[in-house]
């Protein structure tokens, strides 16, 4: 067809060009949105396979204790070389000999204090010298205030968002090179249910966990629409843990909302890794809240956060005891 013709129909006709374009666009989302929903809801009936990690390396933070210790020991079992990072050296290298006691695995503990960025740099460069490339990052270490908006000094409000959320980027911009040069890898990002919906007494620790949850899921768009298809990613939104972190803490209703074991967690995030799942929120009935909160009112929000007990769960908190001397220790050198 002649050029000028061409012209001449697309300014002659330019809507019913649109309107074709889009009746097409339609046409091929509502074919992948019906083909990705028969997928889901046969996966929901036969699970996926599970991946092979032998061999893999996986690197996870806050692997001194809590969640991170018992992720570090799940994948020693399952063959994977272990690089764990920890501020608190003694209770990575507990981990560490943990390990070693039930599992002929390769293991490389190293001290990282996560909210420095020039220091997550510099161990990564010493990971990558030492060990190789990481292909599973795990960021999991995290730290909780546990103190009302206006009792949190200015420098924990920093500290919350350093560890929290600042540290997966670092992390991410050390290691995700590699990954993407290789098309394989697994991010994942330990974020919580107090990422998805704000809680009383938690506002630095919900709003650094909010902001761990969006990094995480832009990264994962990100990857997908670059078709790295190969490089996963896994968010997991757990409800409060019994590893000390939340110690004190109480559950009006714990057949609604337990206070988490942190084995149960460590399994499930074990599973949902392997299974290459990409969001996590623990437990079930959290889903119905979260659902909740999107079409009720504001006032009907707060009558069932009532009923959940989410105005006195924070009542009895202590915190972590070594965690919570820290604190007092940073608070000391900004006075």
């Amino acid at each position: 067809m002649d050029l000028s013709v061409t012209f001449f129909l697309i300014r002659t006709f330019p809507s019913s060009i649109i309107n074709m374009n889009a009746i097409v666009d339609t046409s091929i989302f509502l074919g992948k949105f019906l083909y990705y929903l028969f997928e889901s809801l046969v996966c929901k009936i036969i699970p996926k396979n599970k991946k092979n990690v032998a061999g893999e390396i996986v690197l996870i933070t806050g692997a001194g204790s809590g969640l991170g210790r018992l992720l570090a020991i799940h994948f020693a079992n399952l063959g994977a070389i272990l690089v764990l990072w920890d501020i608190n050296q003694e209770g990575n290298m507990e981990t560490c000999r943990l390990i070693k006691e039930k599992s002929d695995v390769k293991v490389f503990p190293y001290k990282c204090d996560c909210s420095k960025r020039q220091e997550v740099y510099r161990v990564a460069d010493q990971v990558r010298k030492e060990v190789g490339d990481v292909t599973i990052l795990i960021n999991n270490a995290g730290i909780v205030t546990g103190k009302p908006f206006l009792d949190i000094p200015d420098h924990m409000v920093e500290k919350s968002f350093l560890v929290n959320a600042f540290a997966h980027f670092w992390t991410c911009k050390a290691f995700l090179p590699a990954m993407i040069k290789a098309n394989h890898g697994h991010l994942v990002c330990i974020s919580s249910v107090a990422g998805l919906a704000g809680i009383k007494g938690l506002s630095d620790y919900s709003a650094s966990k909010f902001a761990a949850f969006g990094f995480a899921e832009s990264l994962f768009l990100e990857l997908s629409l670059q078709k790295k298809t190969d490089i996963k990613t896994t968010i997991v939104c757990p409800y409060l843990m019994n590893t000390g972190m939340f110690d004190g803490c109480s559950t009006k209703y714990s057949f609604l909302l337990p206070i988490l074991e942190p084995e149960y967690v460590a399994q499930k995030v074990v599973n949902a890794i392997l299974q290459e799942q990409v969001y996590i929120i623990l437990p079930k009935f959290a889903y119905i809240a979260l659902i909740l909160k999107q079409i009720i009112s504001p006032k009907m929000m707060l009558a069932l956060g009532e009923y959940l007990g989410a105005d006195t769960f924070m009542a009895s908190f202590k915190g972590r005891e070594k965690e919570n001397e820290l604190q007092t220790e940073t608070e000391r050198k900004h006075q």
